[in-house]
């Protein structure tokens, strides 16, 4: 056509030069600016989805390392709780013993008193020991009804019931808390059979020596909970170091597929640009040759 423009073969082979340099440099100025030198899929597409299954896993397992987390304190709020609840036992033991050497009924009815409200306080304990809603001790208020809750801790984030790999920790058994309250509250009447602390005599004494008989059978129980809580809490803890390390080389490997090495850009940055510099005065020299043609005529 009479409007078209025909260049030389120089001066469009230096254009070419240049426009690819131009496209260099902007795809090093993106990738300076992102950090990245895979963006998206157009720049490596193996790449760039093999880094994002290996984020996808890592922020999967971000949520079961929080769960983990959160078993460790459930845990560690029961085994907190159970060893209050030893030291509150030790001391209703302490009672029950000074009662046996106090020979004056009021004296045993005072240290009855003292007994019964540190009996209320085990009870009370074991309600507060609780961590987001979960009580491994205790789940009714006042009573004990169908044992405490139950903790499940996943491991992994697989859904198939057979690759899943969790941890299930059951509270105190009814039979469990039934031994650790099952220590009668004490009176000082007159009449009323062993936990008449206020008689005289042998019937005081056996009354007494079974409440410590009692105390003894839970302080067991309490202290075979505190160390299988314990070792459970121990167990969480390491599969909690372990799911932060795997998040980490998860994260890296993903890094290393599409993260750029940022001083390389930059001077691949430098190099681009005098290309560029030294594509344009080639660009010019080779107009400047036609122009001297052109005066010839």
């Amino acid at each position: 056509m009479a409007n078209d423009i025909t260049l030389s073969s120089a001066t469009r082979t230096n254009l070419l030069s240049l426009q690819n340099t131009s496209s260099l440099i902007g795809q090093t100025q993106e990738r300076l600016a992102t950090g990245l030198k895979v963006n998206s899929a157009l720049d490596d597409a193996l790449a760039f989805f093999k880094a994002r299954n290996l984020n996808s896993r890592a922020t999967d397992l971000s949520s079961i390392k929080d769960q983990i987390s959160g078993g460790v304190s459930v845990l560690t709020a029961a085994t907190q709780g159970l060893e209050s609840m030893e030291s509150v036992l030790k001391q209703m033991k302490a009672i029950a013993q000074s009662a046996i050497s106090a020979p004056e009924s009021t004296t045993r009815a005072k240290l009855a008193s003292q007994f019964n409200e540190l009996r209320t306080q085990v009870d009370s304990i074991a309600f507060d020991s609780s961590f987001n809603g979960v009580n491994l001790l205790k789940n009714t208020p006042g009573h004990f009804v169908g044992g405490a809750d139950q903790l499940t801790v996943r491991f992994n984030e697989r859904t198939d019931p057979k690759a899943v790999n969790q941890l299930i920790v059951s509270g105190l058994k009814s039979s469990d808390y039934s031994s650790i309250m099952g220590i009668s509250a004490v009176t000082t009447g007159p009449a009323g059979g062993s936990a008449v602390w206020g008689q005289t005599g042998t019937a005081a004494i056996k009354a007494i020596t079974s409440a410590i008989s009692a105390i003894d059978s839970a302080l067991v129980t309490v202290r075979e909970a505190a160390q299988a809580f314990g070792t459970n809490a121990a167990m969480l803890q390491i599969r909690e170091d372990f799911t932060t390390n795997l998040i980490n080389t998860l994260k890296g490997g993903a890094s290393d597929l599409v993260n750029a090495d940022l001083n390389e850009e930059s001077a691949n940055l430098l190099s681009l640009q005098t290309r560029q510099q030294l594509g344009t005065i080639s660009l010019s020299i080779a107009q400047r040759s036609e122009q001297s043609i052109l005066r010839l005529f």
